[in-house]
């Protein structure tokens, strides 16, 4: 039986189901009556048993030294290079790899502890399983509170940030430390007069410890909303509505050094606090601007009738003036005959008299 084998390859011969020998590139005469077959495979990669055990394989020299044989332990990742460029992640166990016609190179990462080495390229954290890693991204205004196993280790600062996920459960929260706001919305309350009233209010506030502060609450928004609400009912149920209208600036002022107080229990910086509505019920709108606008006709009317004297009076005044100097009443006359003309089209004049005359005579009065 001829057997021709061709680079990149090679042949294992097996006779009577038994491995013999490793057959390199060429040509081969097999006699019949051995009883013989040959498996090739390329000598590229991850050795092909070809259903021979490896061990058997590797007690050939000639197997052996071609082959390059690496163990990756628990708690541990492999990084296979070839020819000097990333190929692969290796998971525990044990690999075998030729090293004929390519240059095979590992690097074995221990992944039990969670930190990575600072030099560690970035690159080849993400070309593990992504559930054996974690990314971590803290923003500009953030702070990251790491856990390991649910326990507190430390807090990130903003960046981006690697670890291990492998042997470690690795957990952050992320925790805003800019000026946030929360708003207390839709509170009816009914004011000391039983009318209802729905009020909006709106608080900011900071985190100044965010550690302190998850030990304490897991969500500081909700004490907040049910301080300001606490407070709202306690003090806008001892006024009535017109005082609740009257002093909406020093309710504001006294909702704010009431939820302030939060600021004892809990690591926080607390800003003002801000009405943002206050609605009232459909019937006494209807009434406030029934009032409003009786208020507003009373204050046209004393206006009007303020006007109305005062032109009285200034025609009081000139008739005075006109009874006790004749010219000056020559000129009224004359004026008002001027404005007369201006809405006439023509005037006829007849007789001998002047044309002053007649005008006289039509603006002479009577004795």
């Amino acid at each position: 039986m001829k057997i021709t084998i061709s680079d990149p390859s090679c042949g294992f011969l097996i006779e009577k189901g038994t491995f013999r020998r490793m057959l390199l590139p060429g040509t081969y005469h097999i006699p019949f009556w051995k009883n013989a077959e040959v498996k090739q495979t390329v000598m590229k990669g991850k050795v092909e048993e070809q259903g021979i055990p490896m061990e058997r394989l590797m007690e050939n020299q000639e197997v052996s030294k071609r082959v390059l044989r690496t163990l990756i332990p628990d708690g541990s990742i492999g990084y296979r290079f070839v020819n000097g460029v990333f190929e692969e992640v290796l998971l525990p166990g044990e690999y075998y790899f030729w090293n004929v016609y390519e240059t095979q190179e590992f690097r074995i990462v221990d992944v039990s502890s969670p930190d990575i080495e600072p030099d560690f390229p970035v690159y080849l954290i993400e070309k593990a399983p992504a559930s054996m890693y974690r990314k971590i991204t803290v923003e500009e205004g953030e702070a990251g509170l790491l856990y390991f196993n649910g326990v507190y280790e430390r807090t990130l600062p903003c960046g981006i940030w690697y670890f291990w996920n492998y042997g470690t459960r690795v957990s952050c929260t992320l925790a805003d430390l800019k000026m946030q706001r929360v708003e207390i919305s839709g509170q009816d309350i009914l004011t000391s007069d039983k009318v209802g009233v729905r009020l909006n209010l709106v608080c900011c506030y900071k985190i100044t410890d965010p550690v302190g502060l998850t030990r304490k609450t897991s969500n500081i928004a909700e004490q907040i909303y049910s301080a300001g609400q606490l407070a709202a009912r306690e003090y806008v149920g001892r006024l009535k509505l017109d005082e609740l209208l009257d002093r909406r600036e020093e309710l504001a002022s006294c909702l704010s050094e009431k939820i302030k107080q939060i600021e004892k229990e809990y690591p926080v910086e607390l800003g003002n606090v801000g009405i943002k509505d206050i609605i009232l019920p459909g019937e006494i709108r209807t009434i406030m601007n029934t009032v409003l606008i009786a208020e507003k006709q009373a204050q046209a009317n004393v206006i009007t009738r303020r006007e109305e004297v005062a032109s009285t009076r200034s025609l009081l005044n000139t008739a005075r003036l006109m009874e006790e100097n004749k010219i000056l009443y020559r000129l009224k006359e004359m004026e008002y005959l001027e404005k007369i003309c201006e809405k006439v089209g023509s005037i006829s004049l007849s007789g001998g008299n002047g044309i002053l005359g007649q005008l006289a005579e039509l603006t002479k009065g009577r004795e």
